[in-house]
């Protein structure tokens, strides 16, 4: 989110499966207020300042109580999953297809809710700064209802081509009809001020005076102030240049494009391909969809081909392709591999190594704490031939005593904090805080420290997580390896590179590997593989 051409809402999809209509306005108008567009400059006030920015800045001359009285469904969606978001600690990505289909928008309308909501979820705290100025009390202050209300209609204002007075007149129809006559007076008259400034001149405002580079960073580009840190860590951290920050955080509000994945031996992208999808460019296998209702492949209902961010899909293959030595790759006694997901839910990387296991001849365990998410996990294997793969629901901690030295390969992909899929889960960047890295480390050490008694002597763990943060992903290694000397690291970016297309990920030759979306496009993925030396060669180097 940024003066020079940023927009905090991405363009297009929201990454769910509907296609989002880029920034064209909705009621009809495609040519609306956007940045760049005509001004009528013989509008000024004796300052010099303009007044009107001219006819794509109009309002309606109707006062609030003879608007529209009515909520506009595709609006009333986001409104509804707004309100989730913040009532219920729901996950956006769950609500939203559930209120599309509840009031069956068509594919136009479904475009512009993702949109929409998305938008508004991740600008939340820019936008929030700027309806800070507008209004007369201190935000918390306000109903959280009609706060809602109020980012939808300053995302539509500042970062949607969507007409000023289709945007005012259909937030207090909104309003209106879902909170109640009084508050769509307030709605109006602090849209109406939003509405003087376009954002980069609102941005310029807010970082007016400001010296902090972090804070004006968090302001522009819509994060919090620790993120913005953390981030910038982070890239150190894992050898890349603290000024590639900007990139890093435009990368997080571009709305992401949905990638789909067929699983090996078991489906196909043929239907997908047919239907507007383009093939995937790092990985085989792996579509990037333009969109729509992906429920309407017959492939997407039977579980054959699946939604899964290929940095998930990458990772996934590295472990499974990892060379063990033994016939064709196997373990060396050349009995069939047993497969480990140690923190499987929801089930969409299991469903990838389900079918990867039954292509090699070797068997999944799946593993999940949660028994309505170990329910998921099974649906997501059901594709699978049943004899490959099996459900466990319990505490992964557990099975490193359970099940010691029984795996040939463990997947561990630890609860974390998330920070690498901001650009999905745009709600994240608000619900986390620094305790969230405090609290999850000690857990995350723990579930590795199962894996690792789960594996046996010459096999190895892939360490997962969804975060680039140095505090869940280097050190967490680095504190196992430290306490045993039967451990190793592998090349995890070379494992990267081997089973992604040639020549197009260069994810380098490092200990550890960490993916970014704004250098891969995809989320910002960490894997480091630990090898179990075999016993041998573990008491020779004792």
């Amino acid at each position: 989110m940024s003066g020079s051409g940023g927009n905090p809402g991405g363009r297009g999809s929201g990454g769910q499966g509907n296609t989002g209509r880029g920034n064209t306005g909705k009621d009809g108008m495609g040519q609306g207020r956007g940045k760049g567009g005509p001004r009528d400059n013989s509008r000024r006030n004796a300052q010099g300042r303009e007044r009107n920015r001219g006819p794509q800045r109009s309002f309606t001359d109707n006062a609030p109580s003879q608007r529209t009285r009515r909520a506009d469904p595709a609006r009333l969606v986001a409104f509804e999953v707004l309100r989730a978001v913040a009532a219920e600690d729901a996950y956006a990505n769950l609500v939203l297809p559930a209120r599309i289909r509840h009031h069956g928008l068509d594919k136009r309308d479904a475009g512009f809710a993702t949109e929409l909501t998305y938008g508004a979820l991740r600008g939340q705290g820019t936008y929030d700064a700027i309806l800070a100025r507008c209004v007369d009390r201190p935000l918390d202050q306000l109903d959280p209802a009609i706060l809602d209300a109020l980012r939808i209609g300053a995302h539509q204002l500042l970062a949607m081509r969507v007409p000023a007075h289709a945007a005012l007149d259909q937030t207090v129809g909104l309003a209106r009809a879902v909170i109640g006559a009084g508050p769509s007076a307030l709605i109006n008259a602090v849209l109406r001020k939003v509405a003087a400034h376009p954002l980069d001149e609102w941005l310029d405002k807010l970082v007016a005076g400001e010296t902090d580079a972090t804070k004006i960073a968090a302001l522009r580009y819509a994060h919090p102030e620790w993120i913005v840190r953390a981030m910038r860590q982070s890239l150190v951290a894992h050898g890349r240049s603290a000024d590639e920050i900007q990139d890093l955080l435009e990368a997080d509000n571009a709305a992401p494009v949905v990638n789909l994945v067929a699983l090996p031996g078991l489906g196909n992208l043929d239907e997908a391909l047919e239907h507007g999808a383009a093939p995937g460019e790092l990985v085989e296998g792996s579509a990037l969809s333009s969109g729509g209702d992906l429920g309407r492949f017959s492939s997407v209902r039977e579980g054959t081909t699946r939604v899964q961010d290929v940095g998930s899909q990458l990772v996934a293959r590295a472990m499974a392709s990892v060379d063990l030595g033994g016939p064709a790759g196997g373990p060396g006694d050349g009995k069939a591999e047993a497969w480990l997901d140690l923190c499987a839910g929801p089930g969409g990387k299991a469903a990838l190594l389900g079918a990867l296991a039954k292509q090699r001849g070797a068997t999944l365990l799946a593993n999940e704490p949660a028994p309505h998410r170990a329910k998921l996990v099974s649906r997501a294997l059901a594709a699978v031939p049943r004899e490959t793969w099996q459900v466990r629901t319990g505490d992964g901690r557990e099975l490193g005593t359970e099940k010691p030295g029984s795996f040939d390969r463990v997947l561990v992909d630890v609860p974390c904090s998330g920070l690498g899929a901001l650009r999905r889960r745009p709600e994240s960047r608000w619900r986390r805080s620094p305790k969230d890295l405090a609290d999850l480390g000690p857990l995350q050490r723990e579930l590795l420290a199962s894996a690792l008694a789960a594996v046996r002597p010459g096999g190895v763990v892939a360490y997962v997580t969804c975060s680039p943060h140095p505090a869940e992903t280097t050190a967490v290694v680095a504190d196992a390896l430290r306490k045993r000397e039967d451990l190793e690291l592998l090349d995890a970016g070379a494992a990267l590179d081997a089973v992604s297309l040639p020549g197009k990920l260069d994810a380098g030759h490092e200990s550890t590997a960490q993916l970014w979306p704004h250098i891969h496009g995809t989320d910002a993925m960490f894997l480091a593989l630990i090898h179990k030396k075999a016993q041998a060669q573990a008491t020779t180097d004792q």
